[in-house]
């Protein structure tokens, strides 16, 4: 089975290559079906190294992706710096991939206009609001008009739920946070994710902005959901630049 895979809709160059996969194509099975890239989610490692095998053949990528050990922070992997621990990925030499796991979470790709850096960030709402976004860009010489950045699937605002404490942290940092909030049951609140990140890129002048078009919670047999399933697998965002 061919694996699927969304390609950003994007003015990048022409060197640039990106992709977003969905949950379908794979061999893992039960909670894990079937295109399960995230290898400490209780998955079977067999399984987990075949898909990614899968993957690599497939998009024809031209080295082993730098997978990392997301914690929901703001460390940014630039090249070869030390260790895998880290939230987004940045890299400027052909041939080297930039990749980021999500399940709800939002993936947003990073290119320059002239084709000579890419990166790859995992903004769930604590690295938003710790700051991700604003740390990959740091990694960009370019100014902010000529970085460009699209937004891939996560949840989406009608159905990502959260609390009080959530919303008083945006608004904390930025009162104008508070148009992406909506009343919801019970004293709780609809939060949107992708616009709080348009607006956080928008502020430290990014302009070229797309994506933000699908909601991961609302389509259970083309991606995994952290949120609505617990136990799931974990789909890629990819970014390199072709030799």
């Amino acid at each position: 089975m061919t694996i699927e895979v969304i390609r950003p809709q994007w003015d990048a160059p022409v060197r640039v290559r990106a992709v977003s996969t969905t949950r379908r194509g794979g061999v893992s099975q039960g909670a894990w079906r079937s295109l399960n890239l995230g290898d400490h989610v209780e998955d079977d490692p067999a399984a987990v190294r075949e898909n990614r095998r899968r993957l690599a053949s497939e998009l024809g990528l031209p080295a082993e992706p730098a997978w990392l050990r997301q914690v929901h922070g703001t460390g940014v992997r630039v090249g070869d710096s030390a260790g895998d621990c880290a939230d987004a990925c940045c890299e400027d030499r052909p041939g080297r991939v930039c990749v980021v796991m999500t399940a709800d979470c939002l993936p947003v790709l990073f290119c320059n206009r002239a084709g000579t850096r890419v990166a790859a960030a995992h903004a769930g709402w604590r690295g938003l609001l710790a700051g991700v976004l604003e740390a990959t860009l740091n990694c960009f010489d370019d100014p902010p008009g000529q970085v460009m950045a699209w937004l891939g699937p996560a949840i989406g605002p009608e159905a990502f739920e959260v609390g009080d404490e959530v919303r008083e942290a945006f608004l904390a940092r930025d009162g104008g946070s508070a148009g992406h909030f909506r009343p919801h049951a019970d004293g709780r609140w609809l939060a949107d994710l992708y616009g709080l990140a348009r607006r956080r890129l928008g502020a430290r002048g990014v302009t070229q902005l797309s994506g933000g078009d699908y909601c991961t919670f609302s389509e259970p047999e083309r991606f995994f959901s952290y949120r609505r399933d617990g136990i799931t697998g974990r789909m890629a965002s990819l970014v390199w630049l072709q030799s």
